[in-house]
């Protein structure tokens, strides 16, 4: 990590690495497995976003989820934080029913689950380390929350997140003066801030030009690989599911008609996953 003086003597320490933040990044100590049984969402409307899910995702699997827009991509994964309830069937994580929580315990879960979307969410006219530093407020007492009080060691930590998406240089800079990659990496390093168990992503590459997408997931991999979090990300560029998943989820039409290695996703299966046809059992 390069030198950047001016960060220390804002917060008094001459190092961003410590033994507290050294233990924090061993990563989740649980296994926060995710299992759809039968799992099926209908919209008010009547349509079926999602069809019969099936499928159990282990901690620390890096995941790709791809089909046509419309296909229940985004459904899929908001029903595991519970942007989305589910209609039919049941969805587990780590053991609990997700549809049995509400209130604290409902907020106390979702405090596991990191959501990034494609917009990025930031305060465009704050600092980056305050968009970062925003993680704790759900944690914090009203009257810190209120005045935007921040303890030192929410400040590290918040360092420390930059850090990992190689931005720290950026801490002070206000959001809306970096360019849309380095953007995306701030709302990744608040998500770090966290300390989440799972990454839901929500097509989070799809606004940036091809070199700074790879960065990003280049992010997602060492984050995934490092800490051990599960990662899902709804995305549309095959090509870079393929390159940096393990696994893909292919949807058509709220049904799950592929779930398997990347290597093995072939033209056959593509087509299988944006043109139709027979599944494969």
């Amino acid at each position: 990590m390069p030198h950047i003086p001016p960060l220390f003597s804002v917060f008094g320490t001459n190092s961003l690495t410590n033994k507290h933040s050294r233990n924090r990044d061993r990563g989740p100590a649980r296994n926060m497995s995710i299992k759809f049984e039968d799992v099926g969402k209908v919209y008010p409307n009547g349509y079926e976003g999602l069809k019969h899910v099936n499928c159990e995702i282990e901690q620390g699997e890096f995941v790709a989820i791809i089909g046509l827009s419309g296909a229940g991509k985004s459904t899929l994964i908001r029903t595991i934080n519970r942007m989305h309830d589910v209609t039919t069937g049941t969805l587990t994580v780590d053991g609990v029913d997700v549809m049995s929580l509400s209130g604290k315990a409902l907020r106390r879960f979702r405090r596991k689950i990191g959501m990034i979307f494609q917009s990025f969410n930031l305060i465009t006219r704050t600092t980056v380390i305050r968009n970062v530093l925003t993680a704790f407020v759900p944690d914090m007492p009203w009257y810190r929350s209120a005045f935007g009080i921040y303890t030192k060691e929410e400040k590290m930590k918040a360092l420390e997140c930059l850090d990992k998406v190689g931005i720290v240089d950026k801490a002070f800079v206000r959001a809306d003066q970096l360019s849309g990659g380095q953007q995306q990496r701030v709302a990744l390093a608040r998500t770090l801030a966290q300390n989440p168990q799972i990454i839901l992503a929500d097509e989070p590459v799809a606004a940036l030009d091809p070199v700074t997408a790879k960065t990003v997931m280049d992010d997602f991999t060492r984050i995934n690989k490092d800490m051990n979090i599960t990662i899902l990300i709804n995305i549309h560029h095959v090509d870079l599911a393929l390159q940096y998943c393990q696994r893909v989820i292919g949807i058509r039409a709220g049904e799950i008609v592929y779930d398997g290695p990347a290597a093995e996703v072939n033209d056959a299966v593509l087509k299988q996953i944006y043109e139709g046809g027979e599944k494969e059992e």
